[in-house]
Parts: structure tokens; C-alpha cells; sequence
């Protein structure tokens, strides 16, 4: 049989992985291959970019987005198991259905991985809700799979920094500040304290490379939500610094009490949840890498010296087709997943 899309790999996946067992990567990928019965060549098949093998692409988007809805956790990297949530979701679907992203987003997580850059302001919040255009023109597409590129990458990158040790964040956090333009070179711009007598403070930057001013933070790579306590006794740090201005960033979220009172409180605070230091990571590439540039060109209007005419289609050979036709079901696994994230 032909390879099937990764909404289609959705559900055998889950059933695989149904008797609450934790298995790695490769495990699922084979036990997958056996039951589709994939031929050798059907297995090499490679993406139109030539970057991955299609079968390992496909499976990899499925686990990303079942993880994204929390049907499937990762409780150490390359292996992952059922939750409760997928269990559920297996028992509710008839055997003749597949799991899609339809199924998926009936869930506010899911939801929420798939908005892009949306505010985690409160776990009760609606995440808004997410389509994919498709039946949309080439560029509405192309601009679907950078979001989605965008968001497995933010999800990674998050991932990533929550397994790492106290030091390594704090020292990130300072990297992050820096790369978006306070004061100089880390040497010169960024301390880190974060040891006994700091006062509550992890860390201070200066505002500008002379150094007129100081800002304060506080770094936690923490799992549960941080509270309205936690920012007051920032707060009192600060004052006790003589600070004006601080930051707190946490790998997790803030309660809507804890930014209703960080808006009102002087000194000034600045909140930074999990999801908004991601997108900052990705933005000012602290810990990522560019991996592929694509250049949509156009007619040069100016050249054939048309005037007043509407601007073309991109004039690239399939653009579509180099973000992995998405129109087929098919979508690359970002390569830095392959490259560690996970056991090949």
C-alpha cells in the first residue's frame, strides 16, 4: 500500500501505543511499517525536497500534533506513551474513523499549540480556533506551513529548555535579553547572581551599553503556573535593589492575578511565559539555526515595462510541493528533530 498521509497514521498510532507502554520512536515507526505492510522501496522514499525519508517524516508530524493535543506525552525524549486524554479519544472513535486534526481540535491545548504566538494569559482561556486553508491559493498555503513549521519548532525549543539544569536557563534567559538588545556583548552587558544573598534576583542587565540603567530578572524553569505570591516577592526584590524595572520569565505560565498585579505594581514588571520565551528564542535565533531559506520571485513589471498591471503568481516550480504539499497530506518534520530531538 502507498504511504498514508499523517492524519491517517493517527489513530494505528495510538492504538500501538494503547497498552500504556512507553516506546521509543524507532519502536513505533516499525511496528507502523509491519502493520501498513510498507515495502523497502516504499520506506526510502524521500520528500520532493530530498531533506527526509517520507515514511519517518509523516510519522513524525503525527506524533507532533497528538502530543500537541495531549493525547500522547513524552515523558523523556525519543519515547512516548498514551495519556488518559488518548485513551478516551480511542474509545470514543469508531474503529471505521480515523483520529484527524478535526478530532484534535476539539481541544483547548491543542488549539492553543496550533495558534501561533496566542496569549497564555490564563489556562481557562478559549484558544481561538485554527483552520487550514485547504482549498487556499499557493500563498495562503505556504503561509499555513511556515505557521506550522513555526509552531513544532516553538514547541521543541520549549521542550528543550525545560530539560536543561537552573544554570543553563538563567544564563539563556540573560542570552535572550541580550540578543534583543540590552546593553552589549554578554561580558560587558548581562551578570548573573542567582546565588545566596542576591536577594531574590537571578540576574541583571543593563538597559543600554552605557549602562544609564538597570533591569532586574528573575528566571524560572519551573512546570506549574506561577502565581500572584511569586511576583510580590519579585517585587520586593526589586525594591530592595532600588530597581525601577525587572523581568520575570518562566518556562511555564503566569495566573491572570499574577499579571493583573504585575500591570498595576511599581516598580515596573515585565511578564514572559514559556510559549512568548520561545517565540523570543526563535525570533532572535538563541538556540536555533536557519536551516532552509525559500525566495518567492515575481515578474519584474519594471523590466518589460508594464505599468498598472496586477502583480503575478509567484513564478517558482512548485512551491507548494517544497513545503511538502500540504494539499497531500503531506508536511516536513522539521529537521531539527531529526538532528537530536529524537532517536533515528
Amino acid at each position: 500500500m502507498a504511504i498514508p498521509d499523517f492524519q491517517s497514521i493517527m489513530r494505528p498510532l495510538l492504538v500501538v501505543l494503547s497498552d500504556g507502554q512507553v516506546r521509543s520512536v524507532q519502536t513505533i515507526r516499525e511496528t507502523l511499517a509491519q502493520q501498513f505492510g510498507l515495502t523497502e522501496e516504499e520506506l526510502a522514499e524521500r520528500l520532493p525536497s530530498d531533506r527526509d525519508l517520507l515514511y519517518r517524516n509523516r510519522v513524525g508530524w503525527a506524533l507532533t500534533h497528538l502530543k500537541g493535543a495531549a493525547v500522547i506525552e513524552s515523558p523523556q525524549r525519543g519515547v512516548y506513551r498514551i495519556t488518559e486524554r488518548g485513551a478516551r479519544v480511542l474509545m470514543d472513535t469508531p474503529d471505521s474513523e480515523r483520529v484527524d486534526l478535526r478530532v484534535l481540535r476539539a481541544f483547548g491545548e491543542y488549539r492553543q499549540f496550533r495558534s501561533h504566538g496566542g496569549d497564555n494569559t490564563s489556562t481557562t482561556m478559549t484558544p481561538p480556533e485554527v483552520t487550514e486553508p485547504t482549498a487556499g491559493t499557493p500563498s495562503e498555503r505556504m503561509e499555513w506551513a511556515w505557521r506550522e513549521l513555526r509552531a513544532a519548532l516553538a514547541a521543541d525549543v520549549l521542550d528543550r529548555v525545560r530539560e536543561q539544569t537552573p544554570d543553563f536557563f538563567e544564563l539563556a534567559v540573560l542570552d535572550v535579553l541580550q540578543a534583543i538588545g540590552y546593553g552589549g556583548s554578554r561580558e560587558d552587558s548581562a551578570q548573573r547572581l542567582g546565588r545566596s544573598g542576591d536577594g531574590g534576583v537571578d540576574g541583571v542587565i543593563r538597559e543600554d551599553k552605557l549602562g544609564l540603567d538597570l533591569i532586574y530578572v528573575q528566571a524560572k524553569r519551573w512546570a506549574n503556573t506561577v502565581g500572584r505570591p511569586d511576583i510580590q516577592q519579585f517585587v520586593g526584590a526589586l525594591n530592595g535593589q532600588l530597581a525601577s524595572k525587572g523581568v520575570f520569565i518562566t518556562t511555564s505560565n503566569f495566573t491572570r492575578e499574577a499579571r493583573e498585579f504585575a500591570d498595576a505594581v511599581n516598580p515596573r514588571v515585565i511578564l514572559v511565559d514559556g510559549k512568548q520565551l520561545a517565540e523570543l528564542m526563535i525570533d532572535h535565533d538563541v538556540g536555533v539555526t536557519v536551516e532552509t531559506t525559500y525566495r518567492i520571485r515575481r515578474v519584474d513589471l519594471d523590466y518589460f515595462g508594464v505599468e498598472d498591471a496586477p502583480a503575478s503568481e509567484p513564478t517558482t516550480e512548485s512551491v507548494f510541493d517544497k513545503l511538502a504539499g500540504l494539499g497531500r497530506g503531506i508536511l516536513e518534520w522539521p529537521d531539527y528533530v531529526n538532528k537530536g530531538a529524537v532517536p533515528i
